[in-house]
């Protein structure tokens, strides 16, 4: 049973994480070395985890998601699991010959101090690893960070693996698309090719977790970004990175290693990120704006014109990846509601420092928490109730239980389809975004309505 507390009361809870608003780097390492076509994620560490990190991604897109595991046994945690991993390398591309092994850490493997450069290299002495072929690894133990971080970090080793500068720039940008779903990230493309724009977009898991059903079992899906593209990344005129906490680190290493400059945007989710990021791959690339864009965009100021009645005033709760509640709460700002209430389980002072600057002038107390919890979430709502949440799966409880709209947005959602089909970045995403915005809110409008006697006639 949820108690009011004042919100002294709450903040001082400091010890404890009750009901995560988070899962752990792993999944989000394995997300992003799925965006490698012909690319087999490795798990170096126990069969459960993989289990665990293979079942959420399943789950959530409805895809089966292939990966290996390096199967740790007692022995593997006393002594190390540098024989499991030169044995896992050599069984995989005698096996499944994938192009690239992307090995991801647990915290078993990060505890014991295994050292995946070094083990490599030894698999590669013993001649494990076949020529044109590819080992590379992240850092991502489970108690540090969240998903966005293991992605982010498997993101940036593609370019400290990959990327190479022959000292003559392409046109072509490079754009890093953040932890988002693969139709946003076909919707990113599509944007990019609208304006006329060669790019590279790396990770990039479309068609290969929204692929078509074709009655044939494909190992490794046609979709996915290539070794090569990832090679010219290094000649690349500049890079576009979409969120600052999944996408900056990989651009940063890109301007270090190979001086490709970079922009980092903040996720294009609504009217005004959105602006943004076609703005500066216009300016980048030297184009201009086709109407077709301009067209999508007068579609959405127009919906927002029509709707603002149902939208102004409403008290909204989020829960969610900071990059992507960055992006949303400005989103909601600007079409007039309140986003009071905003947790990640990311860690992160500078999501905070964020959050409060876009909300100042919200005429209501926000409250805002990086390494947050839903419980502290919904100790929240029972100090004072919101018209409306939007986040994972795991808040439909909270949902149910003060009977609140609910909307589904970011990851995991576990118990619905379309989220890797339909994008929300763009401003096609922010249609559909508003759209079920507007379902939640109006279906509650009509319910409320009938049940006082009378039908809300619009």
């Amino acid at each position: 049973m949820l108690l009011r507390h004042t919100p002294k009361e709450i903040r001082e809870r400091s010890a404890l994480t009750i009901n995560p608003a988070k899962t752990c780097q792993p999944i989000g390492a394995m997300y992003a070395a799925l965006g490698i076509h012909g690319c087999l994620p490795h798990s170096h560490g126990s069969q459960g985890c993989c289990a665990y990190h293979r079942s959420t991604l399943t789950r959530h897109y409805k895809e089966p998601v292939m990966a290996a595991t390096s199967s740790f046994t007692e022995g593997s945690s006393v002594f190390g699991g540098q024989a499991n991993l030169v044995q896992a390398i050599d069984n995989i591309f005698t096996i499944y010959e994938p192009e690239v092994i992307a090995v991801h850490t647990t915290c078993l493997s990060e505890t014991i101090g295994d050292d995946i450069p070094q083990i490599t290299r030894k698999a590669e002495a013993d001649g494990k690893i076949p020529k044109g072929k590819y080992v590379i690894h992240a850092n991502t133990p489970s108690y540090v960070g969240s998903h966005v971080t293991g992605f982010s970090n498997m993101t940036k080793a593609m370019v400290d693996y990959f990327a190479v500068s022959t000292g003559k720039k392409e046109d072509c940008i490079n754009i890093v698309p953040g932890y988002v779903e693969p139709a946003d990230m076909e919707e990113i493309k599509r944007i990019a090719g609208e304006l006329g724009v060669r790019t590279i977009l790396f990770p990039d898991t479309s068609n290969v977790l929204n692929r078509p059903q074709t009655g044939k079992f494909e190992m490794f899906p046609r979709g996915g970004v290539t070794v090569e593209s990832l090679v010219k990344t290094g000649d690349s005129k500049a890079t576009i990175a979409l969120g600052h906490l999944a996408s900056g680190p990989a651009a940063r290493a890109l301007d270090t290693k190979c001086k490709v400059p970079c922009e980092i945007l903040d996720l294009p989710i609504g009217l005004s990120a959105t602006d943004r990021f076609v703005d500066v791959l216009r300016k980048l690339a030297g184009v201009h704006v086709p109407d077709s864009i301009n067209l999508e965009r007068g579609q959405l100021l127009d919906v927002i014109a029509d709707m603002h009645q149902y939208f102004y005033g409403k008290k909204v709760a989020l829960v969610g990846d900071p990059d992507q509640l960055i992006s949303l709460t400005e989103f909601l700002v600007s079409i007039d509601m309140m986003p009071i209430y905003v947790v990640t389980g990311t860690p992160g002072k500078k999501f905070e420092s964020r959050i409060n600057e876009i909300t100042k002038d919200v005429p209501h107390e926000v409250k805002v928490r990086a390494e947050g919890d839903m419980f502290l979430l919904h100790q929240w709502i029972k100090n004072e109730p919101v018209d409306l949440m939007i986040g994972n799966t795991y808040l439909k409880y909270i949902s149910r239980d003060e009977d609140i709209p609910f909307v589904r947005f970011g990851f995991p959602i576990l118990d619905r389809i379309g989220h890797s089909y339909f994008p929300t970045v763009g401003y096609r995403g922010g249609l559909r975004l508003l759209e079920k915005i507007l379902d939640a809110l109006l279906d509650r409008q009509d319910r409320d309505s009938s049940e006082e006697g009378f039908e809300l006639v619009m």
